[in-house]
């Protein structure tokens, strides 16, 4: 039986120094770092500049367009960010669909799921990649080579049930306008990539040159800033794509993660991750830690439960991963999953497209569940 007690002071000061030997500020810098990168592009227009191009390529087929933009989608989502991407591609494929009269849901669904499988692949695509992974020391190199096959797996596989379940809304030819985008800002565009992939570079080799992730993150950002605000001063213009960018960062999240970590310090000092230790561990633990945070998600978001799972004593690379893959899967079956299910289901109500919440829930079950068991066997068979 677990008693529970107060928290005073000293349990409230170390939740915000360190937990688990990663402190909660280091994870926020990185988080806002790329955040500051990805929103940028946003902002440039490379994001939707990118969505035109997807579109651009199909022309009458719309499994082949489904194809092209769950390819797209998912491929940003690996390098910037799955909100990012939501919410730059959800209301382009509301747009487009409405101008060629055709179902968005399919479109709608494969860009959601996809922005929330692949965030898998890098430790940087999910704010629960970078808690859960650095609290183990995990190397960016290192997460890459556990994570690579199953998100592709996962991803397949999840594509392919996603043609399936709408086939018959996908059968119907389409005739696409090509419309072209214009980079307004085509130098500002190539800074963003420029500081993206040199971020990227220094991200692979960090423990090779014995730097913190959070440090090169930082320096990037911080560059993208000052550069930015020096080209603006020369030209004599208002930064208006840096104002933007600034103006659109989750600043909630400092609030929502910090008190995180003193609620699941709590839980800590209580007995709570102790006991959860006891009931995960033992056989079957790929299954069991990841099919638990996967629910676990949707009962009190991915962030706080990726923070309690960091917590629990004696987990070994399979029980972390597993954890991993939980925390991003989950993300899609209910709204509730992740902060990203929020902004979704937000948008699509926006453009007055019918979702309901039993609809989240129906194809979300029906699509997650198989994604998120050939991941976990995937896992099973690389560790």
């Amino acid at each position: 039986m677990i008693i529970f007690r107060a928290l005073d002071l000293n349990d409230i000061k170390e939740a915000f120094i360190t937990s688990n030997n990663v402190n909660p500020l280091k994870i926020l810098i990185l988080f806002f770092s790329m955040t500051i990168i990805s929103i940028y592009l946003d902002e440039v227009g490379f994001f939707k500049y990118i969505a035109y191009k997807a579109v651009g390529l199909a022309k009458t087929n719309q499994i082949i367009l489904l194809i092209i933009i769950y390819s797209f989608a998912s491929l940003l989502t690996i390098f910037t960010s799955n909100d990012i991407v939501i919410l730059t591609f959800i209301p382009f494929i509301c747009y487009f669909c409405k101008n060629l009269n055709i179902n968005p849901l399919p479109y709608l669904i494969a860009t959601f799921a996809g922005a929330n499988t692949w965030s898998m692949m890098l430790i940087i695509g999910n704010p629960t990649n970078i808690y859960l992974a650095t609290s183990y020391n995990i190397t960016f190199i290192e997460y890459f080579k556990i994570m690579a096959l199953p998100t592709i797996g996962a991803g397949i596989i999840e594509l392919l049930i996603i043609i399936l379940l709408f086939k018959n809304k996908l059968k119907e030819k389409i005739n696409i306008v090509k419309e072209e985008y214009i980079l307004e800002n085509k130098f500002d565009c190539i800074l963003g990539l420029i500081h993206l992939i040199i971020c990227l570079i220094f991200l692979v080799i960090s423990s090779y040159l014995n730097i913190e992730m959070h440090i090169i993150s930082l320096i990037s950002a911080l560059s993208l800033i000052i550069i930015d605000l020096i080209i603006s001063i020369i030209k004599k213009n208002k930064p208006n794509n840096l104002f933007n960018c600034l103006k659109r960062l989750p600043y909630e999240l400092i609030i929502f993660i910090l008190s995180m970590f003193i609620i699941v310090n709590a839980l800590k000092i209580n007995g709570v991750s102790q006991k959860l230790s006891e009931l995960l561990n033992g056989n079957f633990i790929a299954y069991k830690y990841g099919l638990s945070s996967f629910l676990l998600c949707n009962l009190i978001n991915n962030i706080p439960m990726s923070v309690l799972y960091a917590t629990i004593p004696n987990m070994n690379n399979l029980a972390l991963y597993s954890s991993i893959i939980g925390s991003n899967i989950g993300a899609f079956l209910t709204p509730i999953g992740a902060l990203a299910g929020i902004m979704f289901t937000n948008l699509v109500a926006k453009y007055n497209i019918k979702y309901r919440f039993i609809d989240f829930i129906k194809y979300g079950f029906l699509i997650s569940i198989p994604t998120i068991l050939t991941s976990l066997f995937i896992l099973t068979l690389i560790i």
